[in-house]
Parts: C-alpha cells; sequence; structure tokens
C-alpha cells in the first residue's frame, strides 16, 4: 500500500464525518511573544476536539474500514493507556461491532470509564507490557482483530490526513511540532507534511521517560524501553516498531525531549492564554516550542499539533498546581 498525497486523501474522503475537520487558530499572547521572539507565529492545530478527544480514531477506524464482513461480526481488540482504546471502542460503535480492550490498571479511570461508555469490555492488567501479552491472548482465544495503537500502513495512512488536513489550511508553515509516543502520530504526519511541502520542518517531541523513538534513531533499529516514566502516559509506548519508525526516520528532521515539569507549565500555558485544557500529551508540542526548539523556531511560522485532552479534572488540576513558576 502506498503512502502518498492520492492515497491521503482518498483515505479522508473515505472517513467522511466520522472524523471532524479540526480548526486551526493563530496563537497571539504576549507572554508567549516575550518568550519565543516578536517573530515567531504560532498556530495550533486543535485536535483535541476531535471525536473521542483525541487524533486517534483518524488511525483506528483507517485500519477498521478495511475490515471484512466476518471480522466485524468476531469484533476487535486493543492495547492502549486510555486514547486508543477510547478510539477503537468509538469505531467498533460506528460500524457495528464490539471491542474489547486491554489497559493498564493505571489508567487514567477517565479513560477507563470512558471506554465502557461506548460500548467496549475493558481488561485491566499490570501494565503496558502485559497489556501487549494480554491482547496477543484475546486476540488468540476469541478471534477479534488486533487494532494496534501507532504501528502499520493504514494507521500512518490515517494520522497523514491529520498532516495534510494542517498543511492545506496552513499552506506556508516552516516548520510542523509533532508529538511521538509509539510514532504512529508523527509518522503519518510528518510523512503527509514532507510530500505536501518538503521544505516544511518537522520535530518530533517525546517525554523524557518515554524516549523510545529517540533512542531508535541513536540505535538505527526500533527499541524498546523497560518501564514507562512520565505523566504523558498517552506517549508512553513501551517501543517503537518497524513501519512507524522508518517513515518517522525519513520525513523527521529531528527529535526534542520534554521533562515532565516542561510538560506541565505547558499544560498551564494553554489553559491561561489559549484557554485549552488538554492532557500533558496535548501540551508536547508546546513544551518543545518553549523548550528545546526555541531556538530553531525562532521567527518562524510554527504548526503546533495539540493531539488531545482526555484528562479528569482533578488530575488536570494537580498537574497545574504542581507546575513549576
Amino acid at each position: 500500500m502506498s503512502l502518498d498525497l492520492p492515497a491521503i486523501r482518498a483515505a479522508r474522503a473515505r472517513l467522511g464525518d466520522l472524523v471532524v475537520t479540526t480548526p486551526v487558530r493563530r496563537w497571539e499572547d504576549e507572554a508567549l511573544e516575550r518568550d519565543v521572539g516578536p517573530g515567531t507565529e504560532v498556530f495550533l492545530k486543535e485536535e483535541l476536539f476531535q471525536r473521542t478527544g483525541t487524533f486517534k480514531p483518524r488511525g483506528a477506524l483507517t485500519v477498521m474500514l478495511d475490515l471484512t464482513s466476518e471480522a466485524l461480526a468476531r469484533g476487535v481488540t486493543a492495547v492502549s493507556a486510555g486514547n486508543h482504546a477510547i478510539a477503537v471502542a468509538y469505531a467498533a460503535r460506528v460500524l457495528g461491532t464490539t471491542a474489547k480492550v486491554a489497559m493498564p490498571r493505571t489508567a487514567n479511570p477517565f479513560r477507563v470509564d470512558r471506554c465502557r461508555q461506548l460500548g467496549a469490555e475493558v481488561d485491566l492488567v499490570q501494565d503496558v507490557h502485559r497489556a501487549f501479552a494480554r491482547v496477543k491472548e484475546i486476540e488468540e482465544q476469541e478471534g477479534r482483530t488486533f487494532v494496534h495503537p501507532f504501528e502499520g500502513p493504514r494507521t500512518a495512512l490515517g494520522t497523514a490526513t491529520l498532516g495534510l488536513e494542517l498543511v492545506e489550511q496552513l499552506p506556508e508553515l516552516d516548520a510542523v511540532v509533532v508529538p511521538v509516543g509509539g510514532g504512529g502520530l508523527c509518522a503519518g504526519v510528518a510523512a503527509a507534511v514532507k510530500l505536501a511541502r518538503p521544505s516544511c520542518r518537522v520535530y518530533g517531541v517525546e517525554p523524557e521517560g518515554a524516549d523510545t523513538m529517540r533512542r531508535s534513531f541513536a540505535a538505527g533499529s526500533p527499541q524498546a524501553i523497560d518501564a514507562v516514566r512520565t505523566i504523558a502516559d498517552s506517549l508512553g509506548a513501551p517501543h517503537a516498531a518497524p513501519y512507524s519508525f522508518a517513515l518517522c526516520r525519513r520525513y523527521v528532521d529531528e527529535l526534542a525531549v520534554v521533562s515532565d515539569d516542561e510538560l506541565r507549565r505547558a499544560m498551564r500555558r494553554l489553559f491561561t492564554s489559549a484557554k485549552l485544557a488538554v492532557e500533558p500529551a496535548g501540551a508536547a508540542a508546546t513544551a518543545a516550542l518553549t523548550g528545546p526548539l526555541l531556538d530553531r523556531l525562532r521567527g518562524k511560522r510554527v504548526g503546533l499539533i495539540v493531539c488531545g485532552a482526555n484528562i479528569d479534572p482533578a488530575t488536570f488540576s494537580a498537574h497545574l498546581a504542581a507546575a513549576p513558576a
């Protein structure tokens, strides 16, 4: 299957109104301008307003729309800290099938409840490594189709619809900053951006406690980590995978890494200035803009992917309270 602009456009047309075209907004704020420089123009791609609250339905639906009627009748399964599980539950509902998802016990209760509200059966296990093992058991025992959270050509094709959407909304961008978990979002977005606007630079950003892609770039092959240690749990992939790694390696210009405190500060800035209440992953691009990528992006027209907002009020408030001054 080719990943080119006609294929991406066809995928978006096929998704139809099962996903929405999310807004882009110029972020104008005096404090932000002081930090990033008066010549820097910042635009927010507000994917947090996507159905289910994150970008995830783009990939999940692109995979599931290709399932046969027999496969749909058997149902699907997924592994996730929450956002992908929610998206798969949503996709199962709108496509008339069932979902059984494996989630770590540490998953945010808000996300677990949302999965169940959408009709999914939730199997809570010890950690994300055990969740991957459990989903294999479900696949073998029940005949359900595994919808991977970040790997595979159709997943990347789905996330590429977000990248193409962005550059069509903002044709003159100099740079795009994309959060990286397992790499599925970054792979698709980076491919679409580079295919449509080769001169636009693409930066991926990971949390320090889940830097699987940075390790993979350094090693030249997909790598794993022993544990996820970040508040950005939806970016906490335990390993990179071949297809998404290869796309990121080909199309991403540079990777940046941010700390949990930088994520908290970015969450607070987005809340107080842009009036967006996001989960830590949703603040990753902002954290990179005002942190490790500050000098590279100064004076540029920059698009930030605000990828999600599935967080409960108590946890959100605690992160803001803990954000350093």
